[in-house]
């Protein structure tokens, strides 16, 4: 028998309820209560202003999952909803951060010098941002230190940030007020007829991504002189409470200036020109030149391996996902033989332990990106016995068995220099018995990305991942969802792996093209329009979306050359099936 309800009438809620959903809680107050009200009741001593304990900042609210969304602390709550605090040491609330302390810098530095324009030009591993003055002086050390104690003075009255929509009109008067020549370069292709600016202490800006409520939360940063410019230092995510020490880069640093020079031969330093040229039908003449740059840059390094002839017998070449390691590898051995070089591979993985010697990570699976899974001490006698001209019986890895087999049979010349590629490559313990005179190590990165505007960055780490996205999509099958799920992970290993020894390297190959986004979107857009909304991974994806929406796509890619390094991500490289040619015991090339 079905027990009678009886519906009566009501009026609307005047109250609508948060669960927490880190600790099950539930909370209510009035319809249209901004979230960080809720979380200053809920969790004061994860609030900055609250805060009671040093040891407490660790934990700092910065945004929320709302329903599956990210949402600022300002958002309002207009219904019942289900909460996941955001922290400082989460990707997004790191993100939120450092946008949110860009703008402290641009609003105090307005203040006191509003004749000069800055520029956030690149992150730096450390944690910290390279700006500098590109309209007037550069900041003299007593200057940074008034625009710092500015900053401090700021954050100590916790000064709101706020979000305004504003018709493209009164944005476009705005920055031309402002002198933002680079965002009214921006939105010129905007297709909304809005814009969401943000406010602080009376000057205005675009950010594509949100930020914190107020100043006050900004309680972890420093401000360094460096050269013609400054570092904008913030914290790293798995140390939030502070500053990593300064590390001296030279290397990377000259990769830096190396792309400072490009951007401005090419005439591109940021989107909105990149968007001007393709719009202008400049795409073309602006592939061939980025390119000539790539080759002209790999055939300088072939030269200075040429130069270290007879003693370099071993290249090394290392870098993250997505470098575009392959194509590189292929391509410095084309211009090694136009150097009188006989390029000889040596897979890394086919000296990989039997699957049940691989080290255990702290959950006790295999952690196959651990420098053990390597046979170091095979692998370095037979590296030296092939630079001594020996025969030497190859092994392949069997990855369906887990185990090494035979493979060929090898004797190298004095003509022949050994090719190596892997994420070990610059670590001085893979090759701890090779004299180090024998060997060139070359660091492969996506080191430097068109920015959005001067203050709005593209991250390098996301170019890769739309590399990898478009690339597992049509050489491997995996959906969208599948890469960016195993993203962390990939990053993880680069962590341990990859960035600390990037210094090692003899030389750096900075792998980005000027060009790269435009041809990314098209490939990428479906790809990540594909995850579904009720996704854990939508918001990642939805970020993706918005500051590729930024750029004009080339929908041409026959403009892409055949052997340019993109095309190990879009498809059609000529090199794909190329292998640098291999010695036989006669001394014949094998190919």
């Amino acid at each position: 028998m079905v027990k009678t309800v009886k519906v009566i009438p009501s009026r609307p809620r005047r109250t609508a309820r948060v669960t927490m959903d880190n600790d099950g809680t539930i909370w209510s107050a009035p319809v249209g209560t901004r979230l960080e009200v809720y979380f200053r009741e809920a969790y004061p001593q994860w609030i900055p202003s609250l805060r009671t304990a040093e040891s407490e900042a660790e934990h700092t609210i910065i945004a929320a999952i709302v329903d599956g969304a990210l949402r600022e602390l300002t958002y309002p709550v207009n219904r019942d909803v289900h909460v996941r605090p955001i922290w400082l040491s989460d990707q997004d609330g790191l993100r939120i951060y450092r946008r949110s302390l860009s703008f402290l810098l641009l609003a105090a530095a307005a203040e006191l010098f509003p004749e000069r324009k800055i520029t956030i030009d690149h992150s730096l591993p450390f944690g910290g941002y390279y700006c500098a003055v590109v309209r007037g002086d550069p900041f003299t050390p007593q200057e940074l230190e008034q625009i710092k104690a500015r900053m401090w003075e700021i954050v100590a009255e916790d000064a709101p940030i706020t979000r305004t929509p504003v018709p493209l009109e009164e944005a476009m008067a705005i920055f031309m007020a402002q002198g933002d020549e680079d965002k009214l370069r921006l939105i010129a292709s905007r297709k909304k007829n809005y814009l969401v600016l943000y406010r602080l202490h009376g000057i205005s800006g675009y950010f594509y991504g949100y930020m914190v409520p107020s100043t006050g939360y900004l309680t972890v940063f420093d401000l360094t002189h460096d050269g013609d410019g400054f570092i904008l230092h913030y914290p790293r995510r798995h140390e939030p409470t502070r500053l990593q020490p300064v590390t001296a880069m030279p290397k990377l640093r000259a990769v830096f200036h190396e792309t400072g020079r490009w951007l401005k031969l090419l005439g591109i330093e940021d989107v909105g020109e990149l968007n001007q040229a393709i719009r202008g039908g400049h795409a073309r003449e602006l592939i061939l030149v980025a390119e000539a740059l790539h080759e002209g840059r790999i055939a300088d390094i072939a030269g200075a391996i040429a130069e270290r002839q007879p003693d370099v017998r071993l290249v090394l070449i290392a870098g993250p996902s997505s470098s575009g390691k392959t194509t590189f590898s292929k391509r410095l051995a084309v211009q090694l033989m136009a150097h009188g070089l006989k390029p000889y591979t040596v897979g890394i993985d086919d000296y990989f332990v039997d699957r049940e010697q691989t080290p255990r990570d702290e959950h006790g699976e295999y952690d196959f990106e651990h420098l053990l899974t390597v046979d170091l001490e095979r692998f370095n006698h037979d590296l030296l016995a092939l630079m001594d001209g020996q025969e030497v019986q190859m092994p392949r890895y069997n990855f369906v068995t887990g185990h090494r087999e035979e493979g060929e049979t090898a004797r190298l010349t004095s003509e022949h220099i050994l090719i190596v590629e892997g994420i070990h490559g610059l670590n001085p313990e893979l090759v701890r018995a090779v004299p180090p005179e024998r060997v060139f190590r070359l660091y492969v990165s996506c080191l430097t990305q068109l920015n959005i505007d001067r203050h709005n960055r593209v991250p390098t780490t996301d170019v890769r991942l739309l590399r990898r996205i478009v690339r597992d999509a049509a050489s491997r099958g995996y959906t969208a969802i599948e890469t960016l799920a195993r993203w962390e992970s990939v990053r993880e290993g680069e962590r341990r792996w990859i960035f600390p020894y990037q210094e090692n390297a003899d030389l750096i190959f900075n792998s980005a093209l000027v060009y790269e986004l435009a041809v990314l979107r098209p490939l990428a857009e479906p790809l990540l329009l594909q995850v579904e909304p009720d996704s854990p991974l939508h918001i990642e994806a939805k970020r993706l979306l918005s500051f590729l929406s930024w750029v004009e796509p080339l929908k041409r890619l026959d403009s892409v050359p055949d052997n340019s390094l993109l095309r190990e991500f879009i498809g059609g490289s000529i090199l794909k099936n190329y292998v640098p040619g291999k010695p036989s015991l006669n001394g014949d090339t094998l190919y």
